[in-house]
């Protein structure tokens, strides 16, 4: 039975994928409102984005620090 499960969900990655985030943000619209979900959403986004950036570069964080405050000020 799961063998069946995963072989369709292999052959149709792209729809059911689909179809669980149009799920997911329907039940968030419902639950928590358009808003709050746009925030929740902009926050995973940001997190994504500083996560791939952090794997591709480890002193990400601290060049951009280094960017906001003088180097060695908070150090």
């Amino acid at each position: 039975m799961l063998r069946k499960l995963y072989r369709f969900y292999k052959n149709h990655y792209y729809e059911v994928t689909g179809g669980l985030i149009g799920l997911a943000l329907g039940l968030s619209f419902v639950l928590f409102g358009i808003i709050k979900t746009i925030v929740l959403a902009v926050c995973i986004f940001l997190g994504l984005f500083v996560g791939r950036k952090l794997k591709a570069d480890r002193n990400f964080v601290k060049n951009i620090i280094d960017k906001i405050l003088p180097p060695g000020s908070y150090r």
